[in-house]
């Protein structure tokens, strides 16, 4: 029997033992559903701090209940470690590491590349190693691929070497790691075929690619396609509002039509891991083929602009009521990227919060979902959330919404704040408007 055949008989029987590399936001709950499904899994990280919580049985995401931790590990089903000489253990590597970008916009490959050189050290035959983390065509054989042969070992023959994008978006009710199809491609059918059987195994539906570059050119254009369109409404916005035409109104219209047209809708600038850095990814890869990617270096140039613009808006609304930005007290209404999610990875509203505080504005923040601001890579800022009341909301020179969490209580913001600077569209869609609600 050969060693692809008893490797997929293994997977089959749920006797493999399979590593996460990166437990974040993509990494924790692939960790789960593979633990829940049956396999026994190994979490790995970097962050001493993030290994001890999961190994109490806490969790440090919002959306990853730590119960469903704690019965995985009274399962014996689950362990996290920051001990990456112990990556020869599992038989399948799964690597969710970040993939940001260098001050220049250029790709910054540094955790894959000492990821793939910590499995390269303890690599052995018929393991089956995974990338997932989004990166441009071509990073798995030309950085991931020469690492792991160096010592000796080939791919397809002695190891098994694959690439399949997370798709995760944390706080969607609709779809979730067990029910978002996975794209899968791998350096050779038989590298293609163990890692569709392991993703099989915790996935519902499972899409095979020719081959890897196939699945990261798909990763890529997913973000492009929304970066994209995202641009085009946030600029329809800033034209039809010196036309008085507002922007919400022209998208409930259009949507209306059953083809041909896919609803996008504007807001503060863009957050997440995702679609701020990705479409980037593919712009530095072109550059080498000497192709000019004129569509994504535009888009992020407007999506890029709008928290500038969010930024003139309250000004100009302070303006109208005598006041200058400069020494107002201004309350910012969420701190995730999108709603409902604990998230703030590449968030407008740190970025927008940093502005103000330049600008002279004395800034504090509201929201429900992160009761302190992390230190992350790009904003280091010291703030805890405000608790909303009509005592508290009434001492702002203007509250900015940024995120629309569905847990802010908007009758009460509306009724209580002297003025309601709006990126989001929420308060006019929930009918509370007047002449100290204005929209950004």
């Amino acid at each position: 029997m050969s060693n692809v055949t008893l490797l997929k008989d293994r997977i089959a029987r749920r006797e493999c033992r399979v590593g996460v590399v990166g437990l974040g936001y993509v990494g924790l709950p692939l960790v789960l559903r593979f633990g829940e499904v049956g396999f026994r899994v190994m979490g790995f990280d970097i962050d001493v701090a993030k290994v001890d919580q999961l190994n109490s049985g806490t969790s440090y995401i919002e959306h990853v209940p730590a119960p469903r931790v704690q019965a995985l590990l009274d399962a014996r089903r689950f362990e996290a470690t920051a001990d990456l000489g112990r990556l020869g253990e599992p038989d399948a590597v799964i690597i969710c590491v970040p993939t940001p970008l260098t001050q220049h916009r250029d790709p910054d490959l540094r955790f894959i590349e000492r990821t793939a050189d910590a499995v390269a050290a303890t690599l052995r035959r018929d393991q089956l190693v995974c990338l997932e983390s989004t990166t441009y065509p071509g990073t798995t054989e030309e950085v991931v691929l020469p690492r792991l042969e160096a010592r000796g070992l080939r791919v397809g023959e002695d190891f098994f070497l694959a690439f399949s994008p997370e798709r995760e978006d944390p706080g969607n009710a609709h779809f979730d790691t067990a029910t978002i199809p996975k794209v899968v491609g791998g350096v050779t059918p038989d590298c293609l075929a163990l890692a569709s059987a392991l993703y099989a195994e915790a996935i519902k539906q499972i899409v095979p690619v020719a081959s890897t570059r196939v699945a990261e050119a798909t990763k890529i254009l997913e973000n492009v396609y929304r970066a994209v369109n995202i641009a085009l409404v946030n600029e329809l916005k800033i034209a039809f509002e010196r036309m008085g035409i507002n922007v919400w109104d022209v998208i409930e219209a259009a949507k209306t039509k059953p083809f041909g047209f896919q609803a996008f809708y504007p807001g503060p600038g863009l957050g997440g891991h995702c679609i701020p850095i990705d479409p980037f990814y593919l712009t530095w890869k072109a550059r080498e083929y000497g192709v000019a990617t004129r569509f994504i270096e535009l888009a992020g140039e407007i999506n890029a602009g709008m928290p500038a613009y969010v930024i003139l808006k309250l000004m100009e609304a302070l303006n109208e009521r005598g006041k200058a930005l400069k020494g107002s007290r201004i309350l910012v209404l969420g701190a995730a990227y999108k709603r409902d999610t604990d998230d703030s990875r590449e968030s407008p509203g740190l970025e927008i919060m940093e502005e103000l505080f330049h600008r002279g504005a004395k800034v504090e923040y509201s929201d429900p979902h992160l009761p302190r601001l992390p230190i992350v890579r790009r904003h280091k800022i010291d703030l805890a959330s405000v608790v909303l009341s009509e005592a508290s909301l009434r001492q702002y020179d203007a509250v900015l919404l940024v995120t629309d969490h569905t847990r802010f209580p908007y009758d009460l913001i509306h009724r209580s704040a002297s003025l309601i600077v709006d990126s989001r569209n929420a308060f006019r869609a929930r009918q509370l408007t007047g002449p100290h609600v204005v929209p950004a």
